[in-house]
């Protein structure tokens, strides 16, 4: 048979996987996968540089399918070119416990390289992902040795150009000229409401050009112009890429092409049959796969296993040349950190205080970035504030991808997803920074980290109402709260410099995203702390200071800046004989994790009278004051004024957690 009719056969067996997965399932999108079916296979069998059999080999090219609704359409091409995704969990699609979710979910051993489904993510994630290479091969490649020198390509959809995220993060991938960076624009005019003149008729090509990005536009379907674009954006330096596909969505399907019909629903049995019958289907079995499509499809694996064996004897030869540079790829490349490297953790003593905790994090983050050549992040436009510069490097900039600061601007809801792009990426330890009232802009992509699990460290500093002057829009309430809500998102807010230092050793160890929630105010250095931080930060709670008599009546539970407010307040009580123990809960739910025996040492059953502090909101603190405590918190906005005013407003004084402990004990 010609080979143009397999290739077409190759490109509509795409678009029957999708139809008959998604009618299956009686859910799904089948129209963007059988729109984009020439593109994808063009992509798949011409240009990226996979091997199927090693889905983690570091050089291969990275595909990022942001239009995650389209989610057949990576799960068929994962399938067909031989990872380990069968035609049985085709058919599984959208059930319980399978490898093919309804959007795809991170799983790189099966070539998915990462979690998208909320539109724009993927896109942002795909900058990240083409700055750490840019990053690592400014750092690790030498004359000769291309260490890293590949791709990042992704599929990106109206809806995806449409959120907000894509415009910040496009932005900045043109300012930074990411040219390893190649996106198809699956433009068929199509939203879920209709044809999408009905809301987005900007220029699209000129936004583009504008951000400084290449862009061409050509007819999605034509494989030669298809292929003939892709060769035009890899011989194009220093600019990122825009290929807009000219498409119709559920293409071949004669009464549905061209319909929003056809995006969120699945096409009917009768009107898969019409389709096939169109698209010259042999037969109206489902999850059919031709013999010699499939074959085609498998050229990839001994083609990947041929580039992963050619990048093998260059990184071979790589070692004996340089063999300092190679050890310290491959540590990167583990996740593994330097030996001893918490030894340049620094020590704070009591004389070097009071320090503002984000203070004591840039001085930590410092410390350690001397030691940990991989750490690398920036700020939302607001390094000096975060204190999140790493003094002494280079920005990363067009001209210096070795850089270790990264200039975010002011956009963080980019900034969040670019992070996850970077830590996805792997070999580098990523974090950012802005306010914490501006974490409520970066919720939808720290959701997404905590899926993915990925080690993405948030600085979130100016932690409370006592940001003071700036008033209610720039004082955080209900976020450090919102935030511990996020499954898999470890939430610290230490008590002093040294519970920072130990907070940035748990986020560094951790395996999944942690956010740090700093104080702009200062803080004493608390002695009692300096010897407990280590530990207590690990187990996420711990006794400072038990009480001077013998017995315990009353248990102070605070986080943070109230940590201080509860020692002051234990001396007062214990002046009236109530026997006062204070516990530093800096992150809940690693106490929650802990063995019943040390929750119930730290928190014991029998002393019920507890007064948690915390200058957020008080939902949620009932877990552990229990049915017999209380809270002292703010479930209001804030108020401008200078902080020790709103202190005393709100009532975050010794004299008035006196007054509440007093009043809770004669209850």
């Amino acid at each position: 048979m010609p080979q143009m009719d397999l290739e077409q056969r190759c490109i509509n067996t795409l678009r029957v996987l999708a139809m008959d997965g998604v009618q299956k399932a009686n859910s799904g999108h089948p129209g963007m996968p059988m729109g984009m079916a020439d593109v994808a296979y063009v992509l798949w069998t011409r240009h990226l540089r996979h091997n199927p059999h090693n889905p983690q080999w570091h050089n291969r090219d990275r595909f990022v399918l942001s239009a995650g609704h389209g989610s057949m359409l990576l799960y068929s091409l994962l399938h067909l070119t031989g990872y380990p995704i069968y035609l049985e969990d085709l058919k599984q699609f959208r059930q319980w416990d399978s490898k093919t979710p309804g959007h795809p979910e991170r799983e790189p051993e099966l070539g998915i390289e990462t979690t998208t489904g909320p539109l724009g993510q993927g896109f942002a994630n795909g900058v990240g992902m083409a700055i750490a290479q840019k990053h690592l091969a400014a750092r690790f490649n030498r004359d000769g040795y291309p260490i890293f020198d590949h791709y990042i390509y992704a599929i990106v959809s109206d809806g995806d150009l449409m959120e907000g995220i894509s415009h910040e993060a496009g932005s900045l991938a043109g300012h930074l000229g990411l040219d390893n960076l190649i996106y198809f624009y699956d433009d068929n005019e199509i939203s879920i409401e209709g044809a999408t003149e009905i809301t987005y008729t900007e220029d699209v090509p000129a936004r583009f050009r504008a951000y400084g990005w290449h862009v061409q536009e050509i007819d999605g379907h034509d494989t030669q112009a298809i292929d003939a674009a892709i060769q035009t954006a890899k011989a194009e330096k220093g600019k990122p890429h825009l290929i807009v596909c000219h498409t119709h969505i559920a293409f071949g399907s004669p009464n549905k092409q061209d319909s929003e019909k056809a995006h969120g629903s699945p096409l009917g049995e009768e009107e898969i049959r019409l389709t096939k019958e169109a698209l010259g289907w042999t037969t109206e079995e489902p999850f059919f796969v031709p013999d010699d499509v499939i074959a085609y499809y498998r050229l990839c694996i001994p083609k990947g296993e041929q580039l992963e064996a050619q990048w093998r004897e260059t990184m071979t030869n790589y070692e004996r040349e340089y063999p300092a540079e190679a050890k310290t790829c491959r540590r990167i490349w583990s996740g593994e950190l330097p030996a001893e490297w918490d030894e340049a953790l620094p020590d704070f003593r009591p004389d070097s205080g009071p320090m503002a905790t984000r203070s004591a994090s840039g001085k930590v983050l410092n410390a350690l970035a001397a030691v940990i050549p991989e750490l690398i992040g920036g700020s939302a436009d607001l390094a000096p504030s975060n204190n999140t510069y790493l003094n002494g490097l280079d920005d990363l900039q067009k001209d210096n991808y070795a850089g270790r600061n990264l200039r975010f601007g002011v956009r963080e809801i980019g900034m969040g997803g670019i992070l996850n792009g970077l830590a996805v990426y792997g070999g580098l330890k990523v974090y950012g920074g802005t306010f914490a009232v501006f974490s409520d802009y970066m919720r939808p992509t720290a959701r997404v980290a905590a899926i993915m699990n990925v080690p993405v460290i948030y600085v979130w500093t100016h932690d409370s109402i006592f940001v003071g002057e700036d008033g209610p829009t720039h004082e955080p309430v209900e976020q450090t709260m919102a935030l511990r809500m996020i499954p898999n998102l470890t939430v610290i807010r230490p008590a002093d410099a040294n519970e920072t230092a130990a907070a940035w050793k748990l986020a560094l160890e951790n395996q999944g995203p942690t956010a740090l929630l700093l104080t702009r105010q200062k803080l004493p250095i608390m002695p009692e702390i300096k010897t407990k931080a280590l530990e207590g930060v690990y187990r996420g709670a711990y006794v400072v200071r038990d009480s001077s008599l013998d017995r315990i009546d009353l248990i102070l539970i605070a986080t943070g800046s109230e940590v201080a407010l509860a020692l002051e307040s234990q001396e007062l009580l214990e002046q009236r004989r109530i026997g006062t123990r204070v516990v530093s809960m800096p992150c809940w739910n690693r106490f929650d994790e802990q063995p019943l025996f040390y929750k119930l040492s730290v928190l014991p059953n029998n002393v019920i009278k507890r007064l948690a502090i915390e200058a957020g909101t008080t939902l949620g603190w009932e877990r552990y004051v229990g049915s017999h405590g209380a809270v002292l918190g703010i479930d209001r906005f804030g108020a401008s004024a200078p902080y020790p005013v709103l202190q005393k407003e709100f009532g975050f004084t010794p004299e008035n957690v006196v007054h509440r402990a007093m009043k809770l004990m004669a209850e």
